[in-house]
Parts: structure tokens; C-alpha cells; sequence
């Protein structure tokens, strides 16, 4: 088997649906062209067996044995050739079908990653789902039917002019009614087009409540909603089928045409052929092939409203993945970008007034806990840009640095872990490419107080996380989160809210190691926990999102009343 792999999904053309689809072909053109040969030399050898046929009844007729054995010569050549050409071309039309497919996905991935959160809020994550489970196999199918559409345009054509130079009236009958047959289909195509577009809105909506719903499904039990939002999916599934009704209407008055519209054509020739047989202008074998004809014309015809149909469907996919490619990132690369500064730098937040400064555990604590996470992500550029209002770091605005070095300079863990599917140690380990001792891993998971999570999975660092992380406590993630960060031995680490989920025994424990870890190098830290507080150097206090006071953690509460009130009501929590 061989696996097919496309390393760079390109840069798409998002001007227009037809752009992008242009793109895409002018992408995979060698494989396309090669494609069509195939479907053409496939589809007219299929074509000319009639004509094969009917030359080989003549030549019975007029027992002419040296021309029977050449025209069945000419039959089994057209019969091998039409095999291994069809066989050939349904592998490189599978070929483009996935090459195509991977293409787009591979671009929705790479535009998602760039833009991150910038696109959940932008549209419903159910329609970048729907994206990836449906709308890039419609756009590949447009390019799986191509070969043989072009096959069906070439073989209509030589039989065309085969049947033109053996009667004009049947061959103008073949060049003329077909196109205007085809052309009839219109009135079914715009409106359904129209129809499958509000299909795929509505179950982009359906996907999206689902989503929502099995992610919150926990505090949905807790609440007692689960009812009410039961009611909400059955309502939108309602609201799906009553469109999907809409769509199947005009869906099958396209599929009854594919049957309807080439019997109405063949039906013609075959009876124009009998009546010029009859008036002695054409052979018998001219008339056996003129059924063959007949029957044959089936096929590009079919081929063709088929290529209809995928080019509806693709058009659709792909306005939708242009609403995907379309979100602007929250963060974007300067095009001169400035060099990084220093190790030992300050961090300074204009918004805030916050300054961080290097080698430094600070600590930042507010009455409003989104005011301290907000600070944080724009320390790690992690919030959305702002160009009144740019962090510096050592008095270079983050947003004139490249947004790679930013990352690797600024790492911003989240109160909410997220988990993934796969072997622990990948877990921890992320993205990093520098070899990871046991040893090293096993120091960070003491550091995180998190030892215990081996004992919970089978297998040690090589056992499997399932889905989420649903198989550990919340305490347990949230200490395999501080594990993730800390392995990265970030020259910059901004914690937000890392001991909130776990006993306050737990809690001491973590805060002094973490303490002891990153001693000497800058950490910033989020919370409101006075175990935390009292080993960080440098605490700050926000009110209303500025910085009032600061200091550490026995001085202020010993002088501050605010923050001695925040303190305590968190040490009271």
C-alpha cells in the first residue's frame, strides 16, 4: 500500500470559490491531466466497441473472413485497452480525490493553528468540524469525477462525429439535442444549490449544539438541564430534516433526470437509426451500431450530470471552508520584524502598568480573577493584538517580534488543561524535539506533586491518556498541566490559577517546589491563594484592571485592606 502524503497544502486563493478551485487543480495539474488521458482513452474505447462490432456484423455479411478476423482483432484490442485503461484511471482518480481532499484539510488545519482561538469566535466550532469531516471529501470529489468527465466530452464528441458521417441528420441530432438536454438541467441546479447551502448551515448549527452539549454534559447533570437541552437538539434536528426534506426533493428530480433525460436521447437515435435503416441508408451493422450507440451515450451523459452534481456540492464546500481561510489571526508576524532582546529583561504591560521583572516569582492577585488572566495573556501575546497598547519586553513591543520566538520566549498555561489522546510522555512533552531524560520528567511531575498519576495509568509514561483526560480528577490534570509547562523550561513561565483544583495540603507542597524550581528564572503567577503568595517575591495588586499596589505578600496584607480582603476570602474558599 502505498501512502499518500502531501507534505505542503500550499497557499489557497480565497478570492472566489472558482479561485480557490482553479488553485487547487493548477496544484495537482500533472496528476489531473494524467487522469483525464486515462478517462479519455478509457471512455473512447468504450465508445468505438460499437463501431467495432458493426463493422465486424458486416463483414459476416459479406462472409469476408480476412476482414471478420481483423475487425475481432480490433474488438479484443479495444476490449484489453479499455480495461486497463479504466482500472488505471480509477486509481489516479481515487489519487486526486484524496490529494485534493488532504489539500484543503491540510489548509483548514494550518489557518485554524495560525488563527487559534480568533476562530471559534468568529464562527461555530460545529461548522470547522463539519469543514473537516465533510466539505474537503466535496471538494475532492469535484476532481475524483474529472477524469472521467473529460473521458465523456471526448467519447460524445467522436461518436458525434462518427454518427454525423454516417447519417448528418442522426449526427445533428447527437451535437445539438444532447448539449440542449444537458442544458435543461439549470432549472434544477440554482435551486438546489440554493437548498443544500441552508441544508449545510442548519447541520453546521445541529453539529455545533451537539458538540456543546457532550462537552458541558457533566454541569448540565449537576444543573438539571439536561432536558432543556434535549429540547433545543430535537427542535434543530427537526428544523435539519425539514430542509433535508427540501433538498430531497430537487436532489431526486436531478437523479430521476439521469435516467429520464438520456432515455429520452437514446430513444431518438435509436429510432432515427431504424427509420434510416428501413429507407436503406444505413447496413445492418451500421444499425447494430447505432444501438450500441445509443446505449453507450448513457454514459458520458450520466458522467456529465454527475460532474454537475459534484460541482454543486464542491461549490458549497468550499464556501464554507473560505469562511475558515477568511479569519484574520489574532496575531500576525511584522514584516521587519526586531531582534530579541536579552534574558534578562522586564516584561512591562502599558494596559496594566504592570511591570515584570526578570528572575522574579511574581505573584499578580484581583477581586475579578479574569482581570489577572487577561494580564497574563497579553504577556505571552496570547491575547488579541493591541497596537496602542503592546506589552514590550525589555522596551521592544512583543508585536514587532517574531510570534515563534514570543512562544518560546513567553509560555502562558491556562487555568483549564487541555488533554489529548496519546502516550503520557508525548503528553508532557508536547512539541519539544530535544531529548527528555526520565529522570528530567520525573523531577518535573515531584515539582507538580503529580507522581501519583503514574500510579493511575497503566503503563507509566508510555500508558495512554484517554480522551480529555476524563480517566484523572481535575486535580490530577491540572498538576500534569503545570508538568507540560514547567518541561519547557520557559525563560518566561505565566501561570494562571495552577494549584486552584487540588487540597490545600497538595497546594503547599506544589508552591514551595515550584518556587524552588524555577528559582532565579521569571514566573509569573495568577492567583489569590495565600500558600502561593507567600513564596513569591514580588506580589501585585490589581483593581479594575491596573495596578495599585505591590509588594510582598506579608507587606501588603499587613498594610492593604483590599488585598488582605481578597486573600482571606480566598484563604476562607
Amino acid at each position: 500500500m502505498q501512502t499518500l502524503i502531501v507534505p505542503d497544502a500550499g497557499e489557497p486563493d480565497t478570492r472566489s470559490v472558482h479561485h480557490y478551485l482553479l488553485r487547487m487543480a493548477r496544484r495537482q495539474w500533472r496528476t489531473l491531466l494524467l487522469g483525464a488521458l486515462l478517462g479519455i482513452t478509457w471512455m473512447v474505447s468504450l465508445g468505438l466497441l460499437p463501431w467495432a462490432i458493426g463493422h465486424g456484423i458486416d463483414a459476416v455479411t459479406h462472409h469476408d473472413t480476412p476482414a471478420l478476423l481483423r475487425w475481432a482483432g480490433i474488438l479484443l484490442s479495444l476490449g484489453t485497452l479499455s480495461a486497463l485503461s479504466g482500472g488505471m484511471r480509477h486509481w489516479m482518480a481515487v489519487r486526486n480525490w484524496l490529494t485534493a481532499a488532504f489539500r484543503a484539510s491540510g489548509q483548514v488545519h494550518e489557518h485554524a493553528l495560525a488563527v487559534g482561538p480568533a476562530l471559534t469566535r468568529a464562527m461555530p466550532s460545529g461548522d470547522v468540524v463539519a469543514a473537516f469531516t465533510n466539505d474537503v471529501m466535496r471538494i475532492g470529489g469535484l476532481y475524483d469525477v474529472f477524469a472521467r468527465f473529460a473521458g465523456a466530452i471526448v467519447s460524445y464528441t467522436v461518436v458525434a462525429v462518427i454518427l454525423l458521417s454516417a447519417n448528418v441528420p442522426i449526427g445533428l441530432l447527437v451535437l445539438i439535442g444532447g448539449p440542449l438536454l444537458l442544458g435543461s438541467l439549470a432549472l434544477i441546479v440554482r435551486p438546489l444549490q440554493r437548498r443544500q447551502a441552508a441544508q449545510r448551515e442548519e447541520s453546521g448549527q445541529l453539529t455545533t449544539l451537539g458538540a456543546d452539549t457532550v462537552a458541558g454534559l457533566r454541569v448540565l447533570r449537576g444543573i438539571g438541564g439536561e432536558d432543556a437541552f434535549l429540547r433545543r437538539y430535537e427542535a434543530q434536528s427537526q428544523t435539519v430534516r425539514r430542509v433535508g426534506w427540501r433538498v430531497a426533493n430537487l436532489q431526486a428530480a436531478l437523479d430521476s433526470s439521469q435516467v429520464l433525460l438520456p432515455g429520452i436521447f437514446v430513444i431518438l437515435v435509436a429510432w432515427s437509426g431504424a427509420r434510416a435503416v428501413v429507407a436503406g441508408t444505413l447496413t445492418p451493422g451500421q444499425l447494430v451500431s447505432f444501438y450500441g450507440y445509443a446505449a453507450f451515450l448513457t454514459t458520458p451523459f450520466f458522467t456529465v450530470i454527475e460532474f454537475v452534481d459534484r460541482y454543486v456540492r464542491a461549490r458549497i464546500a468550499t464556501g464554507k471552508v473560505l469562511r475558515i481561510l477568511e479569519v484574520s489571526p489574532d496575531h500576525a508576524d511584522p514584516e521587519t520584524p526586531s531582534r530579541m532582546p536579552g534574558a534578562d529583561v522586564s516584561l512591562h504591560d502599558p494596559t496594566s502598568g504592570v511591570t515584570i521583572e526578570p528572575g522574579l516569582l511574581t505573584a499578580v492577585v484581583s477581586a475579578v480573577p479574569e482581570e489577572s488572566s487577561a494580564l497574563l495573556d497579553r504577556l505571552g501575546r496570547i491575547a488579541p493584538d493591541s497596537e496602542d497598547a503592546s506589552v514590550t519586553l525589555g522596551g521592544i513591543p512583543l508585536t514587532s517580534l517574531p510570534l515563534a520566538e514570543v512562544r518560546r520566549r513567553v509560555v502562558v498555561s491556562e487555568s483549564d488543561p487541555r488533554l489529548f489522546t496519546g502516550p503520557l510522555r508525548a503528553e508532557l512533552l508536547g512539541a519539544q524535539t530535544g531529548p527528555e531524560t526520565d529522570e528530567a520528567i520525573l523531577q518535573v511531575l515531584q515539582t507538580a506533586s503529580a507522581l501519583d498519576v503514574l500510579d493511575a495509568i497503566p503503563g507509566g509514561l508510555e500508558g495512554e491518556v484517554e480522551e480529555r483526560g476524563r480517566s484523572f480528577s481535575g486535580g490530577q490534570r491540572q498538576r500534569l498541566a503545570l508538568s507540560r509547562a514547567l518541561l519547557t523550561d520557559a525563560p518566561v513561565l505565566a501561570l494562571i490559577e495552577p494549584t486552584s483544583a487540588v487540597d490545600a495540603h497538595t497546594e503547599a507542597r506544589v508552591a514551595a517546589r515550584l518556587a524552588d524550581h524555577r528559582r532565579g528564572r521569571t514566573t509569573v503567577v495568577a492567583t489569590a491563594s495565600p500558600l502561593v503568595l507567600d513564596h513569591a517575591d514580588q506580589v501585585v495588586l490589581l483593581v479594575d484592571g491596573r495596578e495599585v499596589d505591590s509588594g510582598s505578600h506579608e507587606d501588603l496584607i499587613s498594610r492593604n485592606a483590599a488585598y488582605r480582603d481578597i486573600v482571606i476570602r480566598g484563604e476562607a474558599d
